[in-house]
């Protein structure tokens, strides 16, 4: 099989003649939307250690193919200025070895990088439909030989931006062995039934999920991908159990399933003590009809983030006053029904619940209105404004000039 190669891009023609069939290059076609600096600026906040000592959870750093459990000062610096900064400093650091940095959810580090994506992709899910669970994003970044898994095989039909130096993607259309295994490291023999696709800065590549594939060094020079991935197989409905409960059941850490062998190694046909105990506070949270607030919270978080959901926190509330004209400047959307309720925009969900009256300023403001809080009846006041800052902690109204 040859790897199709298109010099430009169209959402339409793209639906029809890869999605969930096979892999494409687009050469330039001036469709990838990441900044360096701003992957730069994502790649220092989202590698973060919790302490000196420990490398965050989202983030992986290997030298050589050993994992570091220390970050040392592998991870990049504000100080590095830019990727080609850290690349110097990586490069005196390490003497030559090769070099992975990965780092996961990587849109939540970065507003304007996620606004961005979200805009991109927009246009695919006007076509597909927006996924009910979120996409994933990982920043990949490095000299090394090949991907730190080796070949394997995601549930993810995966974009690959490239965003700094040279990389190579190597692709087989069926699994190349027949061991029992998941991933190989050692591919050699497999090179003949593969192809492969050559991607430079400003290139995009797409692949299916059924496609095995490994990542490779297109050169000595580290080389920099966006990769966003959007769940198209064997997902689970583990992924949406797990978000209903989170933040509700004190023991919805324990495993949802486990075997618990008796005697002889059989089932004792009772369940765990863990699992006895998430049960119960599940039936608990039944009777209370705790689930439905909860359903409509994360149904609002996935349907405003664009499918790119966690973002940045909300920050801080600022003073507002009343003669201060305010815009939006993204989607906004109250839950469903009547009378006081929440609502959300650009995946975070309101802290408590409007009135009706309130409520109706998020459609003026989605029409495109400017709003000010003076020009509303005296008793909306504080309500409204108390909406509108929240809403500007989401990042979804802004403040124009005043008059």
């Amino acid at each position: 099989m040859t790897l199709t190669i298109e010099k430009t891009f169209d959402w339409d023609v793209f639906v029809a003649r890869y999605w969930d069939r096979r892999p494409v290059l687009y050469k330039q076609a001036g469709v990838v939307p990441f900044d360096e600096a701003e992957v730069f600026e994502a790649a220092v906040l989202g590698s973060r250690p919790p302490h000196p000592l420990a490398v965050p959870g989202n983030a992986q750093i290997l030298v050589e193919r050993r994992q570091q459990t220390r970050p040392r000062d592998y991870l990049p610096e504000l100080t590095d200025r830019s990727l080609g900064g850290y690349e110097r400093r990586m490069a005196d650091r390490l003497r030559g070895q090769r070099y992975a940095l990965v780092v996961h959810r990587f849109h939540s580090f970065s507003h304007p990088l996620w606004t961005r994506a979200q805009r991109f992709y927009a246009g695919l899910w006007e076509r597909v439909g927006q996924p009910s669970h979120s996409v994933g994003s990982s920043m990949f970044h490095g000299s090394y030989e090949h991907s730190p898994v080796g070949v394997h095989q995601d549930r993810f039909a995966t974009f690959m931006f490239c965003v700094r130096g040279a990389k190579r993607m190597r692709f087989w259309a069926e699994r190349p062995w027949s061991d029992p295994v998941h991933t190989v490291l050692d591919y050699q023999p497999y090179l003949a039934s593969s192809f492969v696709a050559e991607v430079e800065p400003g290139d995009l590549l797409y692949w299916p999920s059924r496609y095995y594939h490994v990542g490779e060094s297109g050169g000595e020079a580290p080389a920099t991908s966006v990769n966003v991935g959007i769940p198209r197989r064997e997902h689970r409905p583990y992924y949406e159990i797990k978000d209903l409960f989170r933040g509700t059941v004190p023991a919805a850490s324990a495993p949802l399933f486990s075997q618990d062998a008796g005697p002889g190694g059989r089932l004792s046909g009772e369940l765990p003590a863990a699992l006895a105990g998430s049960v119960d506070a599940f039936m608990e949270l039944l009777s209370q009809d705790r689930f439905a607030a909860r359903a409509t919270e994360l149904a609002l978080e996935v349907r405003t983030a664009g499918g790119f959901w966690p973002t940045q926190r909300p920050a801080e509330f600022r003073p507002l006053g009343d003669g201060t004209p305010v815009r939006g400047c993204a989607p906004l959307l109250a839950a469903p029904g009547d009378g006081a309720r929440g609502y959300a925009a650009n995946g975070n969900v309101s802290s408590g619940a409007a009135t009706a009256q309130a409520l109706a300023v998020l459609d003026r403001l989605n029409a495109g209105e400017t709003v000010r809080v003076g020009d509303l009846p005296v008793p909306q006041r504080d309500e409204v404004r108390h909406l509108l800052q929240e809403l500007e902690s989401f990042r979804a109204v802004t403040r124009t000039d005043t008059d």
